[in-house]
């Protein structure tokens, strides 16, 4: 499923790109992404076998109304192949290539109390010197850190926490 998604959102990423509809196309199939993800009666008639394409296509076209030709392209595909419960997974791999495309890069920062907004915004900013690359800056609380900071940057950690120190710690003594 995950090489399917794979294939459907790179095929679905170059089509959007030409046509210079990216932003468009990307915010529709969230739209529909996450309609069926918060309607479990909306992804039980897509995911189905006992309902018929051609009712899976007539529901598509009720339910998706004005989008871009491209998305309701890809939607139809994936009814009349059969591959809708990839749907979220295309999605996500969409949102993937998209970052790419925008050069944005997820950081995400993690510590036991709030940081001052200067501070992560300097943190925020070192990574994307670094990295060359825009970055999307969250920062979060989390108190078992207990001490110092996590920085998540894409799919890379740095923990730099007390916790995490603590653990090693733990884990030397028991070796010893």
């Amino acid at each position: 499923m995950e090489e399917i998604a794979r294939v459907y959102a790179k095929s679905l990423f170059e089509v959007a790109k030409e046509k210079g509809t990216l932003d468009a196309v990307r915010e529709q199939l969230g739209q529909f992404s996450d309609a069926l993800s918060g309607d479990p009666q909306l992804s039980t008639f897509f995911f189905s076998p006992y309902f018929s394409t051609q009712e899976k296509k007539d529901g598509l076209h009720k339910a998706v109304t004005d989008a871009d030709p491209t998305v309701v392209n890809i939607l139809e595909l994936l009814v009349e192949n059969h591959r809708m419960p990839a749907i979220h997974r295309l999605h996500k791999e969409f949102d993937r290539l998209w970052d790419d495309e925008n050069k944005l890069l997820p950081v995400q920062i993690t510590s036991a109390i709030e940081l001052d907004d200067d501070v992560v915004k300097r943190l925020g900013e070192q990574v994307g010197q670094q990295t060359g690359r825009k970055v999307q800056l969250t920062a979060t609380v989390d108190p078992d850190v207990l001490g110092g900071i996590i920085l998540r940057v894409g799919n890379q950690i740095l923990d730099a926490s007390i916790r995490n120190r603590l653990d090693q710690l733990r884990r030397s003594v028991a070796k010893a």
